[in-house]
């Protein structure tokens, strides 16, 4: 440990510094000695910043230390077991807006990119960026057949650095981990880990393409949720170009209504995309926020920034599914039941896991308890905190693109409420896996099954009347277990054949 500290060190000295720099500036010495890291602070801030509350010192430098620390934060926003509100609050400001760059100083890594200059590959490229963030820089652009589309070019020299950030903050999580106890239960080299997956996947722009073309195919039956198209011809690993679409950002009502957009219409179709990608396709997008989304006319959505998809295993959509159950019926038993899945493996104690699920019950639990999403996820990551349980992070990222989307709906019709629609989505589940489309599949199995059993009907009907007719063996008493294994096969055999025919006549 102490070798591997000293060599990412030594290869990452300058890196170090300005992180060390950065934290004395804003006077996160006593933080870093608090997470057992004081050698890698230098004195303590004393300037303006230093007079700010802690939770806005740290995010202040986690911005100006760039992407791989802004995703940090954005990571840490998320473990509301944690993290208490005022923190959770602060980092969920965290933006990775920059400053944008000349075209010129894109344009030698979007040649390399393209294989040819701008100008050979598409008809017209708009010097003048659209948008900037850290990580990558928008401009406007033609292909040769007119199709209005949008270059997504990463910034150069980005992915050294942010592989150098990435080697500090694991070697550091292991550091903090082994001085501080406290440390020990935000788990800071599972947290690292994730951190790092999550930042490769979105510094690939084609991998945010692949998720394009996934979630396109998971709403391929429902024209009002669009993902714009990918042109791969373009694409790669530093380069994301796809069609430039136009429309409105849900952050009001009076904004829709004003481009002939519905906003009923847009939240009923929100609440109904989130769900159908969380608990039916297992497929989310991460961070529905408004700089994400785009209302279109005719009342459809655009779902843009793909590079942060999430997965939801079936295990975990069961998990789900029984977890917003036991609250619509107030059930602390079966609630338990899913939070100590929840917890498996964290060391929680069973009477902290039933005590959480009794406090949450009689808040939000019952037939009658109106379902307030953003309140729920709230209380809950409280209770969990005060009991000193922990969630998976997959879990939360669940949660958090529930909650973001809820918060999207509420801006644009107030008296939406995404509970109610929840419950409708589970209705609709029930009532899918229920219909005999479902069911079909199974009962062939089961009949192809029971046909493989009733083709043996003849061989043992056989073997049991050889059984029948055999004299007894002398002087032993015959052994009467094999004849009766054979009738229980026999028996077997006969109620396959019915039950092949029942089958069939089900099937047809």
């Amino acid at each position: 440990m102490m070798i591997d500290t000293l060599r990412v060190g030594l290869r990452d000295r300058k890196r170090l510094e300005e992180m060390a720099r950065v934290a004395s500036r804003y006077g996160l010495g006593l933080l870093l000695a608090r997470l057992g890291l004081e050698k890698a602070a230098i004195g303590d801030g004393a300037g303006e910043e230093g007079a700010l509350p802690l939770p806005r010192r740290t995010r202040l430098a986690l911005e100006e230390l760039g992407p791989t620390f802004i995703k940090l934060g954005q990571i840490l926003a998320t473990r509301g077991d944690l993290l208490p509100p005022d923190w959770v609050a602060e980092l969920e400001q965290l933006h990775s807006s920059a400053p944008t760059l000349p075209f010129e100083a894109l344009r030698p890594d979007l040649e390399e990119a393209l294989g040819q200059s701008p100008e050979e590959a598409f008809a017209s490229v708009d010097p003048v960026p659209l948008a900037a963030a850290s990580m990558a820089q928008v401009h406007r652009a033609t292909l040769a057949d007119g199709t209005a589309v949008v270059l997504k070019v990463r910034r150069p020299g980005i992915r050294p650095r942010i592989e150098a950030d990435l080697r500090l903050i694991v070697q550091l999580a292991a550091l903090a981990e082994r001085a501080n106890a406290e440390v020990r239960r935000f788990a800071p080299t599972a947290l690292a880990r994730q951190l790092r997956a999550a930042l490769l996947e979105e510094l690939d722009f084609a991998h945010e393409g692949r998720n394009a073309d996934r979630l396109r195919a998971d709403f391929a039956a429902e024209p009002r949720v669009v993902v714009p198209a990918i042109h791969w011809e373009w694409t790669s690993e530093t380069l994301l170009v796809m069609d430039h679409v136009e429309g409105v950002r849900p952050r009001s009502a009076a904004d829709l209504a004003a481009a002939g957009i519905d906003p009923q219409a847009i939240a009923r179709l929100g609440a109904d995309m989130v769900l159908e990608m969380v608990l039916v396709n297992g497929r989310f997008h991460a961070d529905p926020h408004p700089g994400n989304l785009l209302c279109l006319p005719g009342d459809r959505l655009a779902l843009l920034d793909l590079g942060s998809v999430g997965t939801v295993s079936p295990r975990r959509r069961e998990e789900f599914l029984r977890f917003v159950q036991a609250l619509g019926t107030g059930d602390p038993g079966q609630l338990a039941e899913v939070l100590g899945a929840w917890s498996a493996g964290s060391g929680a104690e069973p009477t902290r896991i039933e005590a959480a699920a009794e406090r949450l019950t009689a808040r939000h639990g019952g037939p009658q308890a109106r379902l307030i999403l953003a309140d729920l996820v709230r209380d809950i990551l409280a209770v969990l905190r005060e009991e000193q349980l922990t969630l998976p992070p997959d879990l939360l990222l669940i949660f958090r693109a529930l909650v973001t989307m809820d918060g999207v709906l509420l801006a644009i019709a107030p008296e939406f409420e995404l509970g109610e629609a929840m419950r409708r989505a589970l209705l609709r589940m029930a009532r899918h896996r229920l219909s005999p489309e479902q069911w079909q599949p199974v009962l062939q199995g089961v009949a192809w099954e029971l046909a493989s059993a009733g083709q043996d009907a003849p061989r043992l009907i056989r073997a049991a009347l050889r059984k029948l007719e055999a004299p007894p063996p002398a002087p032993a008493a015959p052994d009467p277990a094999p004849l009766v294994r054979a009738l229980h096969r026999l028996a077997l055999a006969v109620l396959a054949g019915a039950a092949l025919v029942a089958g069939t006549l089900l099937l047809r």
